[in-house]
């Protein structure tokens, strides 16, 4: 079976790029792919998809308004398939979304090459998409510092170095 042997193969990460102000940061479709390859690689998550959408501020506004009843834009957002596929299908993990003007402006106003920013984000969201969650501080705790572990495998310092003394519980709650 063709189908069968194609779900129980590699993670299939499929990236849409939405808005223009993507395409000049580079090889923006690879960075994102590595990202996601790093933290799949402790996971087990192979023969499953997932999609990441590269978006801008207003589109994402949209969808946090519509998904988490915020008028807002946020950096990321990420929406945990709820169906199973059939058994010969790749399960389809859910979409990460990110917004280039929000994820540049924080990146510039902390400091961070961009790159590393948007990495950090990606891996966020796919934790998200594996049942992570940061509502509580023991669950904030345990996600950053798998977050820190991948990143650091990717040689990206660390996101939180500045943020450790005090953690608010769930800063950004972007899982719908």
């Amino acid at each position: 079976m063709k189908t069968a042997a194609r779900s129980r193969g590699k993670l299939k990460i499929d990236v849409v790029i939405d808005s223009g102000r993507w395409k000049k940061t580079g090889s923006i479709r690879q960075l994102v792919r590595r990202a996601v390859q790093e933290a799949a690689s402790a996971q087990s998550t192979s023969g499953s998809e997932l999609a990441i959408v590269l978006t801008n501020d207003s589109a994402i506004r949209q969808l946090n308004r519509v998904w988490r009843n915020v008028d807002a834009p946020t950096n990321v957002l990420s929406f945990p398939a709820a169906t199973k596929q059939g058994p010969d299908e790749p399960a389809h993990l859910g979409d990460i979304v990110l917004a280039y003007e929000t994820i540049a402006r924080e990146a510039r106003d902390e400091g961070k090459p961009l790159a590393n920013h948007v990495a950090h984000l990606v891996v966020h969201g796919y934790l998200h998409l594996l049942g992570f969650d940061h509502e509580r501080n023991a669950d904030a705790e345990e996600m950053e510092q798998t977050e820190r572990d991948i990143l650091q495998r990717l040689a990206i310092p660390d996101p939180y170095r500045h943020n450790t003394a005090q953690r608010p519980v769930a800063k950004h709650r972007e899982s719908a």
